[in-house]
């Protein structure tokens, strides 16, 4: 019998695409479904990056590159930070990797050993606790709750901390509650990763979509850079998802690890690709601003819409573009509602125990859907809101 490595069962797969499949199987039983189970923009890539895309392939640029990513493009990068985060980061401190996941896998495997334990946000991003795991270390969850607004609990985190913790892995905006973490929320988190000598993984791929002002990293504050790695990428911020692209800011020792880990997996990112992202970062054409003015549009529709619905609550997100539901007066478990909104509704989102024990109550849509679809949606769930609607005490 053929064996596995026992790592793979430590590993979960994400429930979005679980719905995902669910919803293209009644597709193609000709029912009619809308889909915001998925974080994919339904904005496609400027005009401009299309074409520097065209331009690279018929100039010949698909071939081998650089390991780190293309110097003009980490360069690149590096001006972006400091234009729309005040960061200072070097060229030097930037490598760039086939989509965030595989920036976040490579720092995870760079910084964590087994035995180590690894604080992470829940509700949160799936893969935090799940690759954790892989690698052989705990997964520690910190909560973020509604009675808080979704900001971490600082005192929660203090206490979990013990000389086995090694990295905090935190998303602001957070995916799936659309928090943006406080000012003062980043500086007590930054005051315990250097009273404890730990690494931040501070996963930034919405810091580009906010609802109000200017996006804080904790890279930024005193004394935090040589400890934190940054993760980024153009999925979200520039509609580039199939592009695959993503990058790491970290101090060189880190870079210089992970680069010995791209040696020995992928070899590098795509050229033409890299080229392209350079014309993504320079934005031309206002592609992003648009865009999340348009998200920023769906947002208000959509919440004040659910906030309507009997037993459903949501707060408005600050930043991303997820709707964070709580369902818990309609009744009925998150899995029961995801399931009558999809099968009965053909409204496809995900029951919030996918993103954590801190979300059973709750289900998560994407605002990725144009703001008529969005308003369909909202007449579907109010329809077979029937099913709970008599169990709802306002």
């Amino acid at each position: 019998m053929t064996r596995i490595a026992s790592r793979v069962s430590q590993l979960n797969g994400e429930g979005a695409l679980a719905v995902y499949s669910r919803a293209k199987e009644l597709e193609r039983l000709g029912r009619s479904v809308i889909h915001l189970e998925l974080g994919e923009p339904d904005f496609h890539p400027a005009a401009p990056i299309v074409d520097a895309l065209r331009g690279a392939v018929v100039a010949g640029r698909d071939r081998y590159c650089a390991t780190r990513g293309l110097p003009a493009l980490r360069e690149a990068i590096a001006a972006y930070l400091k234009r729309t985060r005040r960061l200072g980061v070097a060229a030097e401190q930037v490598l760039v990797a086939p989509g965030c996941k595989m920036a976040l896998s490579l720092a995870m495997m760079a910084l964590i050993e087994p035995g180590d334990d690894v604080l992470y946000p829940d509700p949160g991003f799936p893969i935090y606790p799940s690759f954790t795991r892989g690698l052989g270390a705990t997964a520690v969850p910190f909560g973020l709750e509604e009675k808080n607004h979704f900001q971490p609990d600082l005192e929660e985190i203090a206490a979990k901390i013990t000389p086995r913790t090694r990295v905090l892995i935190f998303n602001s905006p957070s995916n799936p509650t659309g928090t943006v973490f406080s000012s003062s929320a980043l500086q007590k988190i930054a005051e315990l990763a250097q009273k404890h000598d730990l690494w931040i993984v501070s996963d930034e791929i919405y810091a580009r979509i906010l609802f109000g002002g200017a996006y804080q990293s904790i890279g930024a504050l005193p004394g935090m850079a040589e400890r934190t790695v940054i993760i980024d990428g153009f999925s979200k911020s520039f509609a580039m998802t199939g592009w695959r692209l993503g990058y790491a800011v970290a101090p060189v020792p880190v870079i210089d690890a992970m680069d010995l880990l791209v040696l020995n997996t992928f070899t590098c990112a795509a050229e033409f690709t890299q080229i392209a992202a350079i014309e993504a970062l320079r934005d031309s054409a206002g592609a992003v601003d648009a865009m999340v003015e348009e998200y920023r549009k769906r947002r208000e529709l959509f919440v004040t819409g659910l906030n309507r619905i009997p037993g459903f609550r949501c707060q408005p997100p600050q930043g991303a573009f997820y709707a964070w539901v709580n369902i818990e007066q309609t009744g009925l478990s998150a899995e029961e509602v995801q399931s009558i909104l999809l099968e009965q509704g053909g409204v496809a989102g995900i029951a919030g125990a996918a993103f954590g024990p801190g979300g059973k109550n709750y289900l998560r849509f994407s605002l990725v859907s144009a703001r008529n679809l969005l308003e369909d949606a909202l007449e579907r769930i109010e329809r077979v809101s029937m099913h709970w609607r008599a169990a709802v005490t306002r």
